[in-house]
Order: C-alpha cells, then sequence, then structure tokens
C-alpha cells in the first residue's frame, strides 16, 4: 500500500514525498481511513511504529477538507500529551506535513514562558497540541477557549494514565463540546485504557497493531550479569570496547542519572542527562546535541522511555531495570525503528533478578545472558530492596499548585534524513 492510496490530498502527499516517504506502516495504513470516516477510534501500537502520523495525516486532510461552521480560523483540533518533548514532537510531525494546507498550530506545555504561547493562540489557530497542566493554566486564564473543538485526541494515554494526569485530562474534557470526534492511542491495551476508553469514546473502531507488551524482533536483546559496584565500569567498558558512537542509557532515577553522567565524563565518554529535574533548555540541548552526534551518551530516566524519536538508534542500555515491567519494551523500543536493527543490553545485578523474571512473563521469552570476562558477579551477594515506583508515585502525586503548568520531560523530533521509498514511523 502507498500514502496516494489513503485518500490524502495532493498537498499532505506532496509534503509527506518531500520527506522520503511513499509507504504508511502498519497503524498509519489501518488508523488514517478510520479517522477520515469521523468515527472514534482506539488504536494501540508498540512504540516506534508511526502512530503520530497516524493521527495527524488524516486530521489535516480533514480540516483542509472542510472549513469551520463560522467560516472563520477557529481552534478545532486539541491534541493532548503527556510530556513536554512528545508535545513538541508531535508539533513539529503537524507542521511538517501540513506546510502546503494553509493550517495554523501551536504547541504549549510548561517549563517555559506562558506569554509567547498566549500570543499564539489569540492569533488564531486550527490546532493546538498541548501538555495537560500548561493547558488548564491557560484555561484558567481564559486565554484558550475549546467550545469549537471537532476532533480530539489523546497521544500516549496509558503514559498520561501512569503519570497521574487522569483528574486534569476530566478537567479538559468537561470544558470540551460534547458532539466530536475523539480518537485515543496508546502503547498498550490495559484495563486503565480499556475503563477510560469506555467513559469516552463512542463505539470506536478498534485497531491494535502486534500483541500487547511484546518487543520488536528487530531488536538483540541481552543480559550481562554484574555486580550493582561493578555496572559503571561495565558500562565504559562496553562502550569504548566497542567503540559504540550512540547509547541511550536508562537509570531508576534522576540522581542515578546524574552521578552516572559525572562517572562516564570521566572515563572520556562524552555524555549529558534528560529528566525531570533538568530545565526544558537543557533537556533540548541534550537530545539536539545527542542526535547531531556530539554525545555518545545519553543517560534518561523512564520519563523519556517513549519520549526520544531518533532514526537507527544502534545500542539501548537497561543500567537499572525498570521497576515497571511494561516500560522495559518501552525503553528498548527506542532501537529498532524504521525498519533498522538494534541492540538492547541489561546490566542485572542480584537486586533485579525478580524484575527481570517479571519481564521475561511479560514479554513471554527468555532473554540470553552473558557474563563479561573480568566483570562476573559474586555468586554470594546478597539482594537489596528497591523502592517500587508505586510508592515514588503516591509520594508526588500531591495537588498541583495554581499556575504549575509543567509536565515531565519527553521529547523533541529527530529531523530525518530521507531515503527514498521507505514506510516512516513518526
Amino acid at each position: 500500500m502507498l500514502f496516494t492510496d489513503l485518500g490524502l490530498s495532493e498537498p499532505i502527499l506532496r509534503a509527506i514525498a518531500e520527506e522520503g516517504y511513499t509507504s504508511p506502516t502498519p497503524i498509519q495504513a489501518k488508523s488514517i481511513p478510520a479517522v477520515l470516516k469521523g468515527g472514534d477510534l482506539l488504536a494501540a501500537a508498540q512504540t516506534g511504529t508511526g502512530k503520530t502520523a497516524g493521527f495527524t495525516l488524516p486530521i489535516l486532510q480533514r480540516l483542509s477538507s472542510t472549513k469551520a461552521s463560522s467560516g472563520k480560523r477557529l481552534l478545532r483540533v486539541l491534541i493532548l500529551t503527556p510530556t513536554r518533548e512528545l508535545a513538541a514532537q508531535v508539533q513539529e510531525s503537524v507542521l511538517t506535513y501540513g506546510k502546503y494546507t494553509g493550517l495554523k498550530s501551536t504547541v504549549i506545555f510548561g517549563g517555559v514562558g506562558a506569554n509567547p504561547q498566549i500570543k499564539a493562540i489569540a492569533s488564531g489557530l486550527d490546532i493546538l497540541v498541548a501538555t495537560p497542566g500548561r493547558l488548564l493554566d491557560l484555561m484558567a486564564q481564559k486565554c484558550v477557549s475549546l467550545n469549537d473543538i471537532e476532533v480530539l485526541v489523546l497521544d500516549e494515554a496509558d503514559r498520561m494514565l501512569d503519570m497521574g494526569f487522569l483528574r486534569d485530562i476530566k478537567k479538559i474534557l468537561a470544558a470540551l463540546p460534547k458532539k466530536r470526534q475523539n480518537l485515543l492511542f496508546s502503547a498498550t491495551f490495559s484495563a486503565e485504557i480499556k475503563a477510560l476508553a469506555d467513559g469516552l469514546l463512542n463505539n470506536p473502531e478498534l485497531i491494535e497493531v502486534a500483541r500487547s507488551n511484546s518487543t520488536n524482533e528487530a531488536i538483540a536483546q541481552l543480559i550481562h550479569p554484574v555486580d550493582r559496584s561493578k555496572k559503571h565500569p561495565l558500562l565504559a567498558h562496553l562502550i569504548l570496547s566497542n567503540n559504540w558512537k550512540q547509547v541511550l542509557v536508562f537509570t531508576r532515577t534522576k540522581h542515578g542519572a546524574n552521578k552516572l553522567v559525572t562517572q562516564l565524563e570521566k572515563d572520556g565518554i562524552t555524555c549529558m542527562a534528560i529528566h525531570g529535574n533538568k530545565s526544558q533548555t537543557a533537556r533540548t540541548k541534550a537530545l539536539a546535541d545527542f542526535k547531531a552526534g556530539k554525545l555518545t551518551a545519553l543517560v534518561a530516566t523512564d520519563i523519556a522511555a517513549r519520549g526520544i524519536d531518533i532514526d537507527q538508534l544502534p545500542h539501548v542500555v537497561n543500567y537499572d531495570l525498570p521497576n515497571v515491567s511494561e516500560d522495559y519494551v518501552h525503553r528498548i523500543g527506542r532501537t529498532g525503528r524504521a525498519g533498522s536493527n538494534g541492540v538492547a543490553v541489561s546490566l542485572v545485578c542480584v537486586d533485579e533478578h525478580q524484575m527481570l523474571r517479571d519481564i521475561e512473563k511479560l514479554i513471554k521469552q527468555k532473554l540470553p545472558q552473558e557474563v563479561i570476562t573480568g566483570f562476573e558477579p559474586d555468586p554470594n551477594a546478597v539482594a537489596q530492596p528497591i523502592q517500587l515506583r508505586s510508592q515514588q508515585h503516591q509520594q508526588s502525586r500531591k495537588p498541583r499548585p495554581a499556575g504549575a503548568g509543567g509536565t515531565p520531560a519527553k521529547k523533541t523530533a529527530a529531523k530525518r534524513s530521507s531515503p527514498p521509498k521507505r514506510s516512516f514511523h513518526r
């Protein structure tokens, strides 16, 4: 199937072609016609399969082919995302593929000044991409009206629920017109997602690409057993001895990410950290430098697990296994994208043996293990308890103070090279 078979207009097809794409991914091939029909949609696909274009392309088509009922430019589409970087990527997709449509859009999120965002909204928009916190702030200041919304998109809906945004989402839903098209995109169909869908969607079309919680077959997965005290030396050894040029490393905590960056820099490995305590400017710079090849390693917490979108990222390392098994799938999904192969390595100490068993149970496969000479784990090591993320969430889910518009970190979009005739995964 080609994009020309999906009923998209010439201006949109021209923009797609300029990016070098001809064929849709499976989620795009299914979701684009479904969205164009005008009904509600519940779509699930593993990370890196192109969900973003699955809704941005048909939305651009719908808006460019129909005028607002008043004849004036009205805010007709609201796209909600859980994080700043994901919001920025969605906006880039809208701008890239809508550049010949004449439609106007902007993105709003916390961590930066609100005045430029307020001015952009006031100038007139067709599409607004937003994180829940900043949108609620601007709604409270009466800087944005949702009265004319025709299409609502909840992107990465499972991550929004996981991050505690359900209350914010309900407040936003209450301000929307009852008659609208609802599109809910998620990496997995969890019980919580199904409950949200039941209350939000009206007789939705259901699309699922790849079984939930499956891992990409293009990703080679490997476990290196190691003592917790030797994780950093082992990681440095792997990077230097294998001459890895680009590796995304996941840690469990922000403090752990900062500490690891300091250690790797002493080994002569260029790296930066990206997590919720970093400013928006710092996160954007770290991600841009990593994509540009100025950094060998980018050290991230789970908040970036679904945020970093880089073509042909060769290596992902789980320096710490995630507390939530599903996050393993999201983490390693940063590699093996757009048809390329990738390697996902996990450094596992005795504390994490149960986590590893839980992950293998979730993905329904036993992961191969390889002990690296010189880094053999102590067979008599005793496991130490690890604080579960659910406990951390209970501590962190406190009422948001008035005016706090930020949401945690994720991504900006990578500028893609454009070889001919490939499917794209935006």
